[in-house]
């Protein structure tokens, strides 16, 4: 398959120094390789982290797991790319919470990135969207009304927002067989996924592989 435009390379790499957070691995596979799981749509909306029904990119805002499909399978091609962090242990939640934070801004500047250069593609990362807190603003929470997700009112910044990876269905384990990256790299690390996707008809490839 063809490479991404120039435009996401050119993106990711100023993100990476924009961030100060390394891509650990990135590859790309076309849309049809992604396997969707009604399972664990559900468990997303079964609310588990608590953003249910307070983000525009969880359940329900999001869609319906065929609805979220079918707007992925529009595309063509995605590409992801990886972040890992070193634990001290399997139980060390600090140093994933860290990891977690780190590779959100990562995406975040990446998402930033494409808009500054007028490309419009979907972005999609770990958990639910993080341009805004999701929910309303909470008793003794800070920073205003504008920094918390304004479900179920229209998207204020439609422009930022980053989908998740999860709450789409997409099965991680297989999407990273199908770009061709590690899920797993090892005892008391953890792997964060995010992804792009594109179509063959945008300008700017490279060669053809």
């Amino acid at each position: 398959m063809k490479e991404p435009p120039a435009a996401l390379a050119a993106a990711l790499s100023a993100a990476e120094t924009e961030s100060g957070v390394a891509v650990y691995e990135r590859g790309k596979a076309p849309v049809s390789a992604l396997v969707f799981s009604q399972a664990l749509y559900n468990t997303c909306a079964s609310n588990v982290c608590g953003h249910y029904n307070r983000s525009w990119t969880c359940p329900p805002g999001a869609g319906t797991l065929e609805e979220q499909r079918e707007k992925i399978l529009a595309w063509q091609n995605v590409l992801v790319f990886t972040t890992k962090y070193d634990l001290e242990d399997s139980f060390d939640y600090e140093g994933m919470t860290e990891g977690r934070e780190r590779h959100t801004r990562l995406t975040l500047c990446f998402r930033e990135r494409l808009e500054k250069a007028g490309a419009a593609f979907p972005v999609y990362g770990a958990g639910s969207c993080p341009s805004c807190r999701p929910g309303k603003p909470i008793d003794g929470l800070t920073g205003g009304e504008d920094n918390y997700c304004s479900f179920p009112a229209p998207c204020r910044r439609p422009e930022k927002k980053i989908g998740s990876i999860e709450a789409a269905g997409i099965n991680v384990t297989e999407l990273s067989k199908a770009a061709g990256v590690k899920y797993h790299n090892g005892p008391n690390t953890v792997t964060y996924f995010s992804m792009v996707l594109w179509k063959s008809s945008e300008p700017g490839y490279g060669r053809k592989e």
